[in-house]
């Protein structure tokens, strides 16, 4: 539970916070838009990986010490955003952004790496990263729903220095777990630690099905991601209160993506993660268009809770198969680095929502953009045909070109 809320809360001040105290500021979409494309970091963590692979900074061992020294840095970045002007300031907070993404990327690395090393069975990997996934969703609610609702009573420096605080989970958790089990010894080398995660990926299997599983994590949640990308800024647009965003939208999309992600899950120890992309990719495509529903509807808040009900069920659902097939598609024996790029691309999406949205909401509006979002959500879909037939047999292990 600890990693999870440990690695959202960065991504979801940046994500949820920060646009709208821009916004607030009167800083255009598109421009929020550009800021957000600091989030690329997050999709190039895995060249920095292996560092974390080969090297132990103290004696708590590599995952521990790592984590330490990222959740530090991470604390005291956020607590000094607010100190800022966002009116004459705004490179400084660009370069403090840059500083969280880093640290935060870094952060996520090591986490996964963790998480992968103490589950064993599907099982564990479908419940023990859905409960790792839902703990993030709720870490969204310190900076989505508190944050935004401190808005009227608190100054921006009392607020992120709040947000910061909240970062403690982190360091309580590294300080008391103890070291994962080791499936084998660190490498030897920084060039070790670098090549034999890529070579073990490609000696897997075939080049064509290695290149459709990987095209497959940067696509299947494209188009949710492309949906949510400006969630806040589109209900200010709505004409919704920062009040009403942070007390309805943001607890209408927690208890839903709970449970998506919890019945996710089990369904997963059931049908198995094959299965389970099918049908939780139509869901969350097909819970798109209540975006569209709300574009045209206003500022309702009942049709506000239902479509963001709607939407975050199916995230739940469908974050909770692909980050299980993550983990399944991930060696022990290079877990740091594997898991790193897999995650990489699968947070790809939301990386280029993020920087790109805006910039399509100023062009196209945002009925359109929903529906391009729902269009986006396809591809993904079709590459299931390849990288997880129907039928296949369960694994728990990364598939070999055997079975394909």
């Amino acid at each position: 539970m600890a990693t999870g809320f440990a690695s959202g809360l960065p991504l979801y001040l940046l994500t949820q916070l920060m646009p709208v105290w821009l916004r607030l500021d009167g800083v255009s979409l598109t421009t929020i838009g550009v800021l957000n494309a600091i989030q690329y970091l997050y999709v190039l963590k895995f060249m920095w990986a292996p560092a974390l692979e080969r090297y132990s900074l103290t004696a708590l061992g590599r995952r521990r010490s790592w984590m330490l020294a990222t959740q530090i840095p991470l604390i005291i970045l956020i607590a000094s955003l607010g100190y800022w002007q966002v009116s004459s300031q705004l490179t400084v907070i660009a370069v403090l952004s840059i500083g969280i993404v880093f640290f935060s990327a870094t952060q996520d690395v090591v986490l996964d790496a963790y998480r992968r090393e103490i589950l064993e069975t599907e099982g564990e990997l479908a419940l023990g990263n859905s409960i790792h996934v839902q703990a993030y969703r709720i870490a969204g609610l310190v900076p989505g729903s508190l944050g935004l609702v401190l808005i009227n009573d608190v100054s921006w420096e009392m607020n992120f220095t709040i947000m910061a605080a909240f970062m403690g989970v982190g360091v309580v958790m590294a300080s008391l777990v103890q070291e994962p089990k080791q499936y084998g010894p660190p490498p030897k080398s920084l060039a070790e630690a670098t090549v034999v995660p890529f070579r073990e990926l490609f000696q897997r299997r075939a080049l064509g099905p290695t290149l459709a599983m990987l095209a497959f994590l940067a696509l299947y949640k494209l188009g949710d991601n492309m949906a949510t990308a400006l969630a806040s800024p589109f209900y200010l647009d709505m004409q919704f209160t920062t009040d009403q965003i942070g007390k309805i939208a943001k607890y209408a999309a927690l208890v839903p993506s709970i449970i998506g992600g919890l019945l996710g899950a089990l369904a997963i120890v059931k049908i198995g993660i094959n299965k389970a992309l099918w049908i939780f990719g139509v869901i969350q495509l097909v819970t798109i268009f209540g975006f569209v529903w709300l574009s045209g509807a206003g500022a309702d808040p009942v049709i506000l809770a239902v479509v963001v009900a709607g939407e975050y069920l199916g995230v739940g659902l469908g974050t909770a198969a692909s980050v299980a097939f993550i983990a399944r598609e991930t060696s022990r024996m290079a877990v740091a680095t594997q898991f790193a790029m897999f995650t990489a691309l699968a947070s790809l999406p939301r990386v280029v929502a993020s920087s790109v949205s805006g910039l399509i909401v100023d062009s196209i509006g945002w009925t359109n953009f929903f529906y391009l979002s729902a269009l986006l959500a396809i591809p993904g879909m079709v590459l299931l045909i390849w990288v997880a037939p129907w039928n296949a047999p369960r694994s728990t292990e990364p598939q070999t070109a055997d079975h394909q």
